[in-house]
């Protein structure tokens, strides 16, 4: 699915025409809401780093990027548009966005110590071979996730608060770090 249906989607999950779980959890709703918000800040605001920039426009065969994500995952809301940006420089990457929950999603082949973590991106050559994958959040975001996970101190609010604001400080910087290096190869 291309970018302005994958858009359409949140439209339609906060206009209440989609209803299927688990949109149908006011919670879920929520989420969609604050991550419409959070693409359309990053879409305004979220700066490319030079070297990645030039790294994207030396790329001269095709590549498909496929990104699997769904609208109520936070850590995409934070990854997706730069994302986009990135596919955005060069005619020969074209962008894909799979719903993990849809059939036809392959995120069952880049599970993540056996979770269908999103988001997730593939990059392929032409002949549709894996070149490198990334996800589902920087290194310093998933050791904050994974060290949360063992703290019993703090309540999950505050966990997440954390979280978001690490992504508001970061601003794109470690996701484009991580994705300059797995290019170079």
């Amino acid at each position: 699915m291309k970018i302005i249906a994958y858009d359409k989607q949140f439209d339609l999950i906060l206009e209440g025409k989609n209803t299927a779980e688990p949109y149908d959890s006011e919670d879920y709703i929520n989420y969609v809401k604050m991550n419409k918000a959070r693409i359309k800040r990053w879409r305004k605001t979220g700066k490319i780093l030079d070297e990645l920039e030039q790294k994207i426009k030396q790329i001269e065969n095709p590549q498909k990027w496929i990104l699997i994500t769904e609208p109520w995952c936070g850590d995409a809301a934070h990854s997706q548009p730069f994302i986009e940006k990135l596919a955005a420089i060069n005619p020969f990457v074209s962008l894909e966005i799979q719903n993990r929950d849809a059939p036809g999603s392959e995120i069952d082949s880049y599970l993540t110590n056996g979770s269908k973590s999103i988001p997730m991106l593939v990059v392929r050559n032409q002949s549709d071979k894996d070149m490198m994958t990334w996800g589902p959040r920087p290194t310093e975001a998933q050791q904050m996730v994974m060290l949360a996970k063992t703290d019993q101190n703090k309540d999950p609010e505050t966990k997440k608060q954390n979280l978001q604001r690490w992504y508001n400080e970061d601003k794109g910087k470690s996701l484009q770090q991580e994705i300059f290096e797995l290019l170079k190869d």
